[in-house]
């Protein structure tokens, strides 16, 4: 007879072999913590069940679920041999947790814990072949609201334009893409790739159209090609696709990049801004998605109905909220209509010039997308002659000192002239008012020598030009650099050499004129950014000398005789009130004859515009219609 000693060895080993804590001698609260821990773990491979299809059927329930999970004991009550266990579960569902309990029993088979199994041990009223569905809920984007709370991007009626792979035989999709394609006027090789590389059940969009824009006989076409549709739906869009496109910027679908710089925030199949003011402020327009953990009923047989969803756990979505700019709608569409027949790169810019508020910026087609009206950067000619007017006014000038307006004048052996039809009349010793009214290159460059060091760019500061500020938007300051030679300085004189500008900063020189103060523009109304962006100066930036009431009266009475007797008189039909301006041409590139950018900029009452085209005759003739019919449209 063996000893008792000889026996606890043999004991020992089945204990150890028989099961993880579910032999009949293991405490039923050690054998709940196990399955909870499989449980959370997605594998119960290893855990006894009283079904064996049991594991297969776990995992291909929770990976429906496809978040994770944690799997917590909260109590277990045991009664002979059985044990009720209650689970508490927790589901991280991306921002969002749902909490929810279940029950599990323990059954003592042939001394081993096992588990009935039961879909209702995942979620309460899951029932045999039902699993889950995680679907997120989106939330619904905030407007750009403009001047006095007009939307400018808001949900408007669109068509979606697709193939749905599920209506249409596999071998007769591509076909159907390319005839869709060719009604659509995209590429049909392309398109056709795309969805014959979807999966049976996709809807591959091939373009969305807005509803008005719609031809009337598209329809039709759509409704007679196999598996083609058209889907209505709504989209964040401006009033029309021009409208201040660059800078209000598009929402679509999200991308890989985009996503890996979300934090988690962003997930593939979302919609976000891509660009402009809809990426910039996308946190706070976009809101935040809410979620629905649905159980879907298992597929029905054939011959019955198969049930619907039901909700299980859901958070509604938190709205976006709405980012309110100055854009005036009006005068943001004028702008846009006046620039669409422009071939070259062209812009508009309107500022007000007691607020700063940005009431247009509009981009011409010619610019391809570019935001050449706030961002551009482009030699402003004799547009910056009003900036030199003011530091040779500081210099001791005064409007009515005497200039040399010769013909041609040299500098360090390289020759300046006037522009091509300056009129002689004005040639000779004129004053600097007349220099400025009649744009005469040489007249301002006989004075480069007044000036020194960074007496330019401090004049610039006082105006606007070439200080950064951090505005919420994409937006050019210009820069006015310490000139390197006397070459350098002179044609600084007259807005070439190194400096350079943007529409807008043009539009600010004219409105600190009008002001009398510096202007910084404005376009987020303040308190509209949930991030509360506020403007501020560069540390780099230059001191700021404040221009002094005499200062701009001098400047505001310059301004005013280039439109009395120089180079804008086309404006004189504007008046009154009292109209100031200043044309400006710049050469640019190297072909022969150089071409030249063609600027003016002015101000009448309570609003200031710079008008640009990067290539045109000159200012007065290219720009200045466009100023003009602009003004026009700001008094109806």
């Amino acid at each position: 007879m063996a000893s008792r000693r000889s026996l606890v060895p043999v004991l020992l080993l089945v204990l150890a072999t028989s099961g993880c804590f579910f032999n009949k001698g293991a405490d039923a609260r050690d054998a709940a913590e196990t399955f909870a821990t499989a449980l959370q773990k997605g594998d119960v491979s290893k855990i006894p069940f009283t079904d064996p299809a049991a594991p297969k059927q776990y995992a291909a329930v929770i990976k429906t679920l496809d978040h994770p999970v944690k799997v917590q004991v909260d109590q277990v009550t045991r009664s002979g041999d059985s044990a009720n266990v209650r689970l508490n579960w927790s589901v991280d569902l991306g921002g969002n947790t749902w909490k929810h309990q279940t029950s599990a029993k323990l059954l003592d088979q042939h001394g081993e814990w096992r588990v009935a199994w039961k879909p209702s041990i995942i979620e309460k009223s899951l029932a045999a072949g039902e699993t889950f569905q995680v679907s997120e809920v989106k939330a619904e984007r905030g407007d750009i609201v403009g001047a006095d709370d007009q939307p400018i991007v808001t949900a408007r009626p669109v068509v979606r334009f697709g193939i749905d792979r599920a209506q249409v035989a596999v071998d007769a999709a591509p076909d159907s893409a390319r005839r869709l394609a060719t009604a659509l006027g995209i590429d049909p090789a392309a398109y056709a790739d795309q969805v014959t590389k979807a999966g049976p059940k996709a809807f591959v969009q091939a373009l969305v159209l807005r509803h008005d824009g719609v031809p009337s006989d598209l329809l039709g076409k759509v409704e007679a090609i196999p598996g083609a549709r058209a889907i209505s739906d709504h989209l964040p869009l401006a009033p029309t696709k021009s409208f201040a496109a660059p800078i209000l910027g598009t929402v679509g679908p999200a991308t890989k990049e985009l996503i890996d710089k979300s934090g988690g925030r962003l997930e593939a199949g979302d919609d976000t801004g891509l660009s402009g003011l809809e990426l910039r402020y996308d946190e706070q327009l976009g809101g935040k998605p809410g979620i629905k953990v649905s159980a879907v009923p298992a597929t029905a047989k054939a011959g019955e109905q198969a049930g619907e969803p039901r909700t299980l756990y859901e958070v509604d979505p938190t709205p976006g909220q709405d980012l309110h700019i100055t854009l005036d709608t009006r005068l943001q569409q004028r702008a846009d209509d006046l620039l669409a027949s422009v071939g070259p790169a062209s812009a508009v810019v309107a500022i007000r010039p007691s607020t700063g508020a940005v009431l247009a910026a509009a981009s011409g087609p010619g610019g391809k997308g570019y935001n050449t009206a706030t961002f551009g950067r482009y030699a402003p000619g004799s547009t910056f002659k009003v900036v030199s007017a003011l530091a040779l006014l500081r210099s001791g000038l005064t409007p009515a000192s005497l200039v040399s307006c010769t013909p041609t004048i040299v500098v360090n052996g390289k020759q300046f002239k006037n522009y091509s039809d300056y009129p002689a009349s004005r040639l000779g010793r004129i004053s600097l008012q007349e220099a400025l009214a009649n744009s005469c290159n040489t007249g301002f460059i006989s004075q480069h020598g007044r000036l020194h060091g960074t007496d330019l760019a401090h004049a610039a500061a006082s105006l606007g030009v070439g200080i950064d500020h951090d505005l919420g938007f994409p937006a050019y300051f210009g820069q006015v650099p310490e000139p390197a030679s006397d070459t350098e300085g002179a044609a600084d004189m007259i807005g070439q050499g190194k400096v350079l500008a943007s529409p807008m900063a043009m539009a600010v020189v004219a409105a600190s004129v009008a002001k009398g103060d510096t202007v910084v523009p404005q376009l987020i109304e303040p308190g509209s950014d949930d991030a509360g962006s506020t403007a501020s100066a560069a540390p780099a930036a230059p001191p700021i000398d404040p221009l002094t009431a005499d200062e701009a009266a001098k400047l505001r009475a310059m301004m005013r005789s280039v439109v009395t007797e120089g180079s804008g008189t086309l404006l004189q039909p504007l008046q009154p009130p009292p109209v100031m301006a200043k044309t400006g041409t710049a050469e640019y590139g190297s072909q022969q004859p150089l071409p030249t950018h063609a600027w003016m900029i002015a101000a009448q009452g309570d609003l200031a515009v710079a008008v640009f085209v990067e290539t045109g005759e000159s200012g007065s003739h290219t720009a200045g219609p466009i100023l003009k019919a602009f003004l026009q449209a700001a008094k109806g």
